[in-house]
């Protein structure tokens, strides 16, 4: 060819090149008004930092810009949008933690974008909006990530049209402040997009309340590989063939405290990476099958109800695992030497678990263990050889072993810089506390657990930590002052200290207010404190100094720790007024104890009506006047204990209006006046404890003006081990820690005050003795079935003892002492066969003793001043001691044996029990007194003993 036709076929092939270029280009411009509908959706939100969690997140939309000068832009070049190279219409937008806040709705121009494949909203805040509907305009949507966006209602049914979808993550749509799950999807609309949704690969669906159980057409998932289902209030049985997915590795179903299932045999096809089954109810034999899933890096099955046995020793086949968690199960034995082969770990917990045997010594070649949890169990040996070479160890939980020994020398963990939970609590360890013990040589701790260490010092070593976040003294043997150094460790970031339960008796140079501005929580409690009571930093939640000697008036500065939770002061010598400010706090406070001191005056007059309080207890002091009404507003009260002070006010009918009131003690007071019938016929809804006694009420006791039948009813669907208690949670560097505070209540019986320092749910009391109650109990107090102790004791009660008292057959101690009851005693109180404790002495009572029960069986002092009463135990026998007494018939039941018929029998009945001889020499009583009936009796004797005779004949 020659140049010049060279030349040509350049320029023709050029020309071709730039003439596609363009055309793609042009094809690749975005459209209008998707451009429009972008820029609108950009507009409706604000851009806030705090709207994304992830370390990377910026905003993304700012490089979305309106057209300038006549100029278009190209919104297929914005940062997140992806467009068709062909057709030029977006079918990508990830827009994954841009830092959005606001609203979205089905009228957002996002719903514009018709063309929609992938959708990435992950990591932004839509404050608490619901998903909208218009989600079914995106037909081609292969990829919806909406999680972790504050989305929060019901996950609409449209989202089950999207039948294209590979991937599905709604997760982890939580209350930035709670924690709490926002979102919901009902039993039907999880069936429905679980039928529907055939291509799903990845299904996350965390947090979300689905209340449901999971449909077994999950199986026909064939593509999938990963299933999130973590803490969706998920029961009844796991299907077992999710297991058998072909393509799955990655399953959580993660505390879902109702699952059940079981593992099925493994076999080397399984593909599964991560099995996460923590806090389900998952049972039976744990397969040492597992041990042929060789992909396996994560095995969680911590908090299940696997079966006694042995850790199985497969599963140290399992070299990739890196994460392993066994705690909380049924394990026995030692852990295998199987597992030394696991060096890949990097967690490995098995605490709470009733493992023996020693600490493995090869657990020293675990080079890349991060976290070791060997918390909560037997073991025994020495701890400290082991983990010396543990160079990457940050998380050392070695707690409540109990057998573990040796010395400890702190500058042993030199070696483990990066060390920052320790925890070594209640073993058999001895610590050497007094060495010097220079800066550099000692971790900088996060936690640090020395509780039940036997420690008798502050360890030397404390005085340089600066980032101690949790820091556990209690329960040692430390004595003296707090030194003052004290006021300098980890001014900045303590947030949890205990130091109760020890011989410490006061303070080194105590600062006005301590020096911790980060404090949650803070216990001083059970020692020997004495003085003013220190005051925290206005951040703490709780604080506890109970059972001390601390002194003087409340400081007024403690007004400013307004964000208390929990506030314990009791057994103290605290005087002057409670603080004003205590009622205020009643919009965070859950517990006030201030039971035990020398307060006067009266209770706090104002308590919010957001009050969240559950708790009060001012028992013991020297308060005085009436009870605020404003205690209406705290409409979460459970326990209200008034006690051994001089409160004077009427019955306190207006508190039914506190729905979950059980406990009201208001014993050793001035209450005073009748009891008469509530206005509406109102009762307590939940009240199952009261104490009145020693008070100067008077009238009539009607107990079906102040209980309902429901709340006393027996067999409560409660926990036997289930208590009236208060929980507090409190922020900590190694999770929530969560406190317990029990309700407490001493109760007189027989004229001995009984402490109850736990109660139980189900326990019902009603005291009102030492008062002025007259007239009759109303025989309505039988319908209070779950009723466990009645005392009515020291009133002026009369009339005939309730015969319906025997429908309360969980009693298990009724005092009816010092009153003037009369009749005898109620034949029908035999049915009592709890009852432990019983005492009707000085009244007017007549008649005997219904005998051949337990209440022939109490002491003499339970009967006595009652010159009427005759029958065992008294001295006093009555007139026919040997006539037993029976449970008088119900009312349904009719009785068609005439007396003279039931007095020969018990005859005939001695005659055959006790020999013939007996049984005439009682009949010639009959003789003397109904000669009559003599032939009769006799007569009955001889078919009797005929058939007796006849029965021994037969062998029968």
């Amino acid at each position: 060819m020659g140049l010049s036709n060279c030349l040509f076929l350049f320029f023709i092939i050029y020309f071709f090149k730039v003439c596609n270029a363009s055309t793609s280009s042009e094809s690749s411009y975005c459209h209008d008004e998707e451009r429009t509908a972008l820029l609108q959706f950009k507009q409706s939100f604000t851009i806030s930092a705090s709207a994304s969690g992830s370390q990377g997140a910026y905003p993304k939309v700012l490089s979305w810009k309106p057209a300038q000068g006549g100029n278009k832009t190209n919104c297929c070049t914005w940062d997140g949008v992806e467009c068709d190279e062909q057709t030029g219409y977006v079918i990508g937008l990830d827009l994954r933690s841009s830092c959005l806040y606001g609203s979205i709705n089905s009228n957002s121009s996002l719903f514009r974008l018709v063309h929609l494949q992938k959708l990435d909203l992950a990591d932004n805040d839509f404050n608490y909006s619901r998903i909208p509907t218009s989600i079914r305009n995106f037909p081609s949507l292969t990829y919806l990530d909406l999680s972790a966006s504050v989305f929060s209602g019901r996950v609409p049914a449209e989202v089950s049209q999207l039948v294209k979808l590979s991937l599905l993550n709604l997760s982890s749509n939580t209350d930035p402040s709670s924690g709490v799950g926002l979102l919901k999807l009902d039993g039907n609309n999880f069936r429905n997009l679980v039928r529907n949704l055939t291509r799903l690969e990845h299904l996350r669906l965390r947090y979300i309340n689905i209340s449901s159980t999971i449909p077994y057409s999950m199986a026909n998932l064939s593509f999938l590989t990963t299933l999130d289902l973590h803490q969706c209030e998920l029961f009844g049985d796991f299907p077992v063939t999710i297991f058998h997915l072909q393509n799955l590795k990655s399953l959580y179903v993660r505390d879902n405290q109702d699952l059940i299932g079981h593992l099925p045999e493994f076999n080397q096809s399984s593909r599964l990476i991560t099995l996460d089954l923590h806090g389900t109810r998952f049972s039976g034999n744990f397969p040492s099958s597992i041990g042929k899933i060789d992909s396996l890096k994560q095995l969680d099955v911590a908090a299940c109800n696997f079966s006694e046995g042995l850790i199985p020793s497969s599963i140290g086949n399992l070299r990739q695992l890196v994460y392993l968690d066994l705690s909380a199960n049924k394990f026995v034995g030692q852990i295998p030497e199987s597992f030394a082969n696991l060096t890949q770990l990097t967690v490995f917990r098995i605490s709470t678990s009733p493992l023996t045997g020693s600490v493995p010594s090869w657990i020293g070649n675990f080079s890349k263990l991060v976290y070791l949890d060997f918390s909560y169990s037997r073991l025994n040996g020495s701890i400290l050889a082991s983990f010396s070479n543990l160079t990457n160890l940050e998380i050392l939980y070695l707690q409540y072993n109990n057998l573990l020994r040796g010395k400890v020398e702190f500058q042993q963990f030199q070696n483990l810089q990066n060390l920052n939970q320790l925890d070594l609590s209640a073993n058999s360890l001895e610590f050497i506390t007094d060495t010097v013990i220079m800066n550099a040589t000692v971790p900088q701790f996060q936690v640090l657990g020395l509780a039940r260490c036997n420690l008798t010092q502050f360890p030397y070593f404390l005085r340089y930590q600066k980032n101690l976040q949790n820091l556990y003294l209690d329960q040692n043997k430390i004595h003296g002052q707090v030194p003052k150094w004290m006021w300098n460790m980890s001014t900045g970031s303590l947030m949890y200290f205990n130091l109760g339960t020890n011989l410490l008796s006061g303070f080194e140079q105590l600062p006005n207010v301590l020096p911790w501005v980060n404090l949650r929580f803070l216990s001083l409690s059970s020692n020997m404190f004495h003085g003013p009571v220190p005051v925290p930093a206005a951040s703490t939640l709780g604080y506890e100094v109970q059972d001390n000697n601390f002194s003087g008036e409340v400081p007024p500065v403690i007004c400013n720790m307004s964000s208390l939770l929990a506030l314990d002061m009791s057994n103290n010598n605290f005087s002057g007024m409670i603080p004003q400010c205590f009622g205020n706090f009643s919009d965070h406070l859950t517990l006030l104890l201030l039971r035990n001191n020398s307060f006067h005056g009266n209770l706090p007059q104002r308590y919010s009506n957001k009050s969240i309080l559950r708790m009060l207890d001012v028992s013991h002091n020297q308060l005085q006047g009436p009870l605020p009404r404003s205690l209406m507003n705290c409409l979460m009260l459970e326990t209200l204990v008034l006690s051994n002070n001089n409160l004077s006010d009427v019955f306190p009918f207006w508190l039914w209006t506190l729905p979950e009131l059980k406990l009201l003690a208001m014993r050793h007071n001035g209450f005073h006046g009748v009891i008469g019938k509530p206005k509406n016929n109102q009762r307590f809804p939940k009240l199952r404890l009261l104490d009145m006694s020693y008070n100067n009420f008077s009238g009539k006791f009607l107990a079906e003006y102040i209980f309902s039948e429901y709340a006393m009813r027996p067999n409560m669907t409660v926990n036997q081990e289930s208590y009236i208690e208060a929980d507090v949670n409190y922020e900590s560097a190694n999770g929530v820690i969560t406190l317990s505070y029990g309700s407490t209540i001493t109760i007189i019986s027989k004229g001995v005050d009984r402490y109850y320092s736990k109660i139980q749910e189900a326990f019902a009391v009603i005291d009102i003795s030492c008062n002025k109650f007259e007239g009759k109990i109303d025989e309505w107090i039988g319908n209070l079935k779950g009723l466990r102790s009645l005392n009515v004791s020291n009133n002026l009660l009369t009339g005939a003892i309730p015969s319906s008292l025997g429908n309360l057959t969980q009693l298990e101690s009724l005092d009816l002492s010092n009153n003037r009851f009369s009749g005898e005693i109620p034949q029908q109180l035999v049915q009592l066969t709890f009852l432990a404790e019983f005492d009707v002495s000085h009244n007017n009572l007549t008649g005997h003793i219904p005998s051949g029960t337990q209440l022939g069986g109490f002491n003499v002092t339970s009967y006595e001043g009652n010159t009427g009463l005759c029958g065992d135990p008294l001295p006093k026998k009555c007139g026919n001691s040997n006539t037993p007494d029976q449970v008088p018939p119900s009312g349904g039941e009719k009785n068609n044996s005439g007396p003279e018929t039931e007095f020969d029998w018990i005859f005939v009945l001695a005659g055959y029990g006790s020999g013939v001889v007996i049984g005439v020499g009682l009949a010639e009583i009959v003789i003397t007194r109904r000669p009559g009936m003599f032939l009769e009796i006799v007569g009955t004797l001889s078919r009797l003993m005929q058939s007796i005779t006849s029965r021994k004949r037969f062998g029968r």
